[in-house]
This record gives structure tokens, sequence and C-alpha cells, in this order.
């Protein structure tokens, strides 16, 4: 019998090497890869000569339909099919009420809230995705009462739980403490964004008393001792109580010095980093304004080469984008702090990363698939992602290594209206993306129905996991 499609003719880009070779496709999975005589025959056949093959992006870290995104699930799953992601994560709020910050009168939360209506909430809303998708259960009250839902949010397939240090639901260390002892005992993975909330107040209250409301005076009211100090509590707890830790949007090389010193060989310490955090420094504040405001904030040069540093020894295993959709009319405010946070790079990050880690530094591909493909998909329980394999998802992007363009937010999928990386040249394009061996964007736009589904998933079994060197 034939399988339904064979690729062909292009040079396989897989976490341990390129090869040329190619791979057939049946019922969505992939069913053979080798030299082109020896694939079954298919009723199709795409040829992708001079183009590399990658397996699909599997993004762990997006915010759509979500209290500070403007994106749905449509538009922000179109963004990142047109940009080679075919797998994301998004959060379920336990007490959001449904509304957007910026449109409430008062807070956008509840006191109490169950985390399985939180992750019904969202599949509810899921049925337009055009990738396939899983969920964090994000924890935004300080109520023990929570813990109870804790084994029957595992038992729907989300083994992962969302916490912030910061912000108004921000929960204590304390609380941590309680918490990462239950999903110890449940195998699950606590997923934190860690900043010292007390100290950031602080520094906020203090610009607002004297005026000083630029973008470019934003960074010091969130410096990289309080991102350092919030991990340091966090993985400490995490180690005491034997649970899983991932750290999200890692900034400074305060912060991946505290991650290495308790990582250990990665079975149960893990963190990420963000495109715009290996790309763009605090200079981009004084050049595109509050466009650019996200929190933590972005740092220096020397951080930067610590994100990379952090990324080649291990210290760090995943790209993810944090991508957060918001209009150019919310970001342009007269005082930084009633600017919303976050930037949108979904449809941007996989040419964007490429161009800077590939092309300006010289890091194999077997790089670039580890750590915005293979890794986020063993970290978050995806066996079947992010890899080019027999028995895997048919997941996968035609990719153009040597095609430049010049990035415009004209093109945009998602509803944001701008792009941090306007007028940024790179080189290196997303031809077309395939979810389940099924083609779903192109350079043009997406392409036929949204056939993304919900990915129930397995608590992750965390092998020792090494970087480059």
């Amino acid at each position: 019998m034939a399988a339904d499609l064979r690729v062909v003719g292009g040079t396989l880009a897989t976490a341990q090497g390129t090869v040329d070779a190619g791979f057939a496709v049946e019922d969505g999975a992939i069913v053979a890869v080798g030299n082109e005589r020896h694939l079954p025959d298919a009723d199709d056949t795409l040829d992708v000569s001079g183009k590399m093959v990658l397996p699909g992006v599997v993004d762990p870290h997006v915010h759509i339909n979500g209290f500070n995104s403007i994106d749905t699930y449509e538009t922000g799953t179109a963004a990142a099919a047109r940009g080679g992601v075919t797998t994301v994560i998004n959060f379920a709020w336990q007490t959001w009420t449904g509304e957007r910050e910026r449109d409430a009168d008062d807070s956008v939360w509840a006191d109490s809230g169950s985390l399985l209506d939180a992750i019904n909430r969202q599949k509810e809303s899921a049925s337009a995705a055009y990738v396939d998708y899983g969920l964090h259960a994000t924890v935004t009250a300080e109520d023990r009462s929570v813990f109870e839902e804790f084994e029957a949010v595992v038992e729907a397939g989300v083994p992962s739980f969302k916490f912030f240090t910061v912000y108004d639901v921000g929960v204590s260390n304390g609380f941590l403490r309680l918490a990462f002892d239950r999903l110890a005992d449940l195998d699950a993975v606590a997923v934190l964004h860690t900043e010292d909330d007390s100290v950031c107040q602080a520094l906020t209250d203090e610009q607002r008393c004297s005026g000083r409301g630029q973008p470019t005076a934003y960074p010091e009211t969130r410096p990289d001792y309080a991102e350092a100090m919030a991990l340091s509590d966090a993985v400490t707890l995490a180690t005491e109580t034997d649970c899983k830790y991932y750290g999200i949007h890692t900034t400074s090389r305060a912060a991946v010095d505290e991650l290495a010193a308790a990582r250990e060989d990665g079975t149960r310490v893990r963190g990420e980093t963000c495109p715009h955090f290996t790309t763009l420094t605090e200079d981009a504040y004084a050049e595109q304004g509050t466009m650019a405001l996200q929190s933590p904030p972005l740092r220096t040069a020397d951080d930067v080469e610590a994100m990379f540093e952090s990324l080649r020894d291990g210290t760090l295993d995943v790209v993810s984008t944090d991508h957060v959709a918001s209009t150019r009319t919310e970001k342009t405010v007269e005082n930084w702090w009633d600017c919303p946070f976050g930037v949108n790079s979904l449809q941007t990050a996989l040419p964007v990363f490429h161009d800077e880690a590939v092309n300006r530094r010289g890091l194999p591909y077997s790089f670039l698939v580890r750590v915005l493909s293979r890794n986020p998909a063993e970290t978050f329980g995806l066996p079947q992602k992010g890899r080019l394999a027999v028995g895997a998802d048919a997941d996968f992007v035609v990719f153009d290594p040597s095609e430049s363009y010049e990035i415009s937010a004209t093109d945009n999928a998602s509803l944001a209206d701008y792009s941090i990386y306007e007028g940024r040249e790179v080189t290196g394009k997303v031809i077309q993306t395939y979810l389940g061996g099924q083609l779903i964007a192109d350079d043009a736009g997406v392409i036929g129905r949204p056939r993304g589904e919900f990915l129930a998933r397995d608590s992750p079994t965390w092998d020792p996991q090494g970087g480059m060197e």
C-alpha cells in the first residue's frame, strides 16, 4: 500500500546534524526516513530540492486568548503556522474573569477559581487553532484548596503548573513550598516566572514619584539581581522537594549563574530564554520606545552573550517566544508603567533566531533543532513532536536558508500591528509549514481549515540533557 506523501530532494535538519534524505508520511505520522530510492511509493510527492526541512517548532510559552493578549486561537496560531511553529503550549488562568486588563475597571482576577474550569474554558475557545496545542495550569491565587485539583489536572493531560512570584497573581515562597511538594508526588513540572516583587515594586514606585516615565528608565526597576534572587529561592524550594523546575524567559547572566549552580544534570532543573533576549539589548528602549517593553526587560550585550553560552553548555534548554499580542495604540503611552508588557514574535521567532544563531554566530542546525523543537517537546511530555523520525508526527517546515527578506508588521497574522523586528533583514525564510503531513501555511498565509488539536500530555521523564560542549 502506498504512503500518503513522500518528501524528497531536501536536507533534513535533526538534533544530531543534517543529512540529505527524505521521508514518507502515512496517517499523519512519519513511517520511513532515508534515501529516496528506499522510500515507499506515495500518493503525492513534495520535492523540496535546495531547501532545508526542519521539524516543526514546539513553543512551550505563548499567550493567546488570555488577559494580556488580543490574539485569539485563530489569529495566534495562524501566526504560529506561518512562522514554522506547529505546537504551542498556552496558559489556563485559574482565577481569570475573562476580561482583558486594558478594558477592565477593576481587577481581572477573582479571589478563587478552578484550574479544571480554566482548562475547559481554553479548550472550548480553541476550535479555530491551526496548530496543535497544550496547556499549562496557571495558579493565580494563594488558595491552598487548589492543591486538591492537582491530581485531576495531571490526569486531564496537563502535567505542568505555572506560578508567578510577581504582580497581583504572585505567590509566596511558603505557598510554593507546599505546592512543589504536591507536584513532586505527581512527577509534574513547576513553571516559574521569577522576579522579586518587593524589589521591583519599590523601584517602580521610586520612578513614579520622580516622574521618570521614559522607557529607557524601565530596566532599572526590574534589575538582574531581582530575577536572580527570586530564581534562587524558587530553585532551592524545588530542589528540597524534588520537584521538576522549569524557569521561563531567563534574561541575565546573574540568573543563569543561579540556574547553573542548581542544575546538575538537567533531570530536575531546566530553563528557557527567548529570541528577543538573544538578539536585542536595552538599547531597543531608546530606539523603539514602549513597543519593546516586556517583563523581565531587555538587558546588556553581555547578558545576550550569557544566553548563548548557557544554551550551548546546557544550562538553558529551550528558546520560546513568550508571545503576547497588543496593538501599537495600546503600547503608546506617556509613562512606561502604563504600558502593557509583552512582545509578539510567533511568526518571526524561527527566522530571527536562525539568522542570529546560524548565520551570525555559526552554530549548527542541530543546535537550532535542539533548542526550538526537540528539547521543548521532551521537556513537556510530547515525544511525538519536535523530530523527523519514524513514529513522530509529520510536523515539518520547508525552510529556505538562503532567501533574505525584511521583516514588516504588515505581514502579521497576529492581531498585533507592530513588530520589535520591524525593518530587520534576515536570511532564512519559512516557505511552508505542515501539520500531520497536511500543508497548513505558506509564505502567503494559512491554508485550509483549522486542524489543530488539544494535546493531552503525560508527566515527562527528564533524562540528563546537556548542551553542545
